[in-house]
């Protein structure tokens, strides 16, 4: 169970600068990349999400700074509200969320309303080498319609749930050489969806 079931309740409890931060690049994009469980609630989330953003897509992170139990400042995707995610998702089309699972092995779980964008990440992050699963059904699977991912403009967007090994082998090579082949292939797969 997460400790707080809203933004506003987390606001009471917690501070801004010190126990988390918000993170906004509004590119005015069809397409925004955010990580609602960033910095130290799911390790690599914000990276992940900074680099498949990179300087054409929106970002939003919202950030943990201190390193306490996982839940403090987890708000799951379907009760998350933080209102300046809410305002910047609104105006976009293509929501890709970027969360963090268990796993001492490396693995993906795609979910999502929209079918299309998600089983083309699928695709392309296969093709790139990386293991995937498309999710259909239970908490990874994203079709829940308050999902955050699922809140912008066309009401469907893609999940990522990505296991900690992974996470922490995409983010701790100096290099970035995997993490960019993985932002490039998410990247690939938004530029061949057709509205964008």
């Amino acid at each position: 169970m997460d400790r707080y079931r809203s933004y506003a309740e987390l606001r009471e409890h917690e501070r801004e600068g010190i126990d988390f931060r918000i993170f906004v690049i509004d590119r005015a994009a069809s397409v925004a990349v955010i990580a609602p469980h960033g910095g130290k609630i799911e390790p690599g989330t914000s990276e992940i999400a900074r680099a498949i953003a990179g300087t054409s897509y929106s970002l939003y992170c919202f950030e943990g700074l201190r390193r306490r139990p996982h839940r403090d400042l987890h708000i799951t995707s379907t009760n998350f509200d933080e209102p300046r995610c809410q305002e910047l998702i609104k105006t976009h089309d293509f929501i890709v969320s970027v969360h963090g699972m268990s796993g001492d092995h490396e693995a993906i779980d795609v979910g999502g309303r929209d079918i299309e964008l998600r089983d083309g990440i699928c695709q392309e992050l296969d093709q790139a080498g990386f293991p995937i699963a498309i999710v259909t059904t239970g908490a990874h699977a994203a079709i829940n319609e308050a999902n955050v991912c699922n809140r912008g403009r066309r009401r469907s967007g893609a999940q990522l749930e990505i296991t900690r090994s992974l996470r922490d082998t995409l983010t701790r090579d100096s290099k970035n050489l995997r993490l960019l082949l993985f932002a490039d292939a998410v990247r690939r797969a938004l530029v061949c969806r057709k509205d964008i």
